[in-house]
């Protein structure tokens, strides 16, 4: 083989494996959005809320669907549908955030965070008697 069929087949697979590598990370990359947001984007979100706790929360066993609603950063309420176990420390969280899709105005989520209070966080009282 010459050097320029050696160089032209090296090039070539440079822009392919650049390729391949912008898809993977392009399609790997989650945004933060709210869930007006979410309805326009045809891929995968993160949203962060808390949840409604006088809303229709369940679990159902037979299909392993934790059913629940949340209301978002820009107060729009969602029921959503996620295909798991309801999380452990889903009571006492002070903030979710759910990632999925929008499908049939439900946001199917394929994972959930929970953010709890810490219990290494200082109080009030504790901060005011150190100072």
């Amino acid at each position: 083989m010459n050097s320029k069929l050696k160089m032209w087949i090296g090039g070539i697979i440079i822009i392919v494996f650049g390729a391949i590598a912008f898809t993977v990370f392009s399609e790997s990359k989650i945004e933060y959005v709210d869930f007006k947001e979410a309805e326009k984007r045809l891929r995968k979100v993160e949203v962060k809320g808390y949840w409604l706790k006088d809303k229709e929360t369940k679990f159902d066993g037979n299909s392993n669907t934790f059913v629940f609603h949340m209301k978002d950063d820009s107060n729009t309420e969602m029921k959503v549908i996620y295909e798991g176990a309801k999380p452990n420390n889903f009571e006492v969280a002070e903030a979710i955030v759910v990632k999925g899709k929008i499908k049939d105005g439900n946001f199917l989520a394929s994972d959930i965070l929970t953010k709890c209070p810490s219990k290494y966080e200082a109080s009030p009282e504790d901060i005011k008697k150190e100072i």
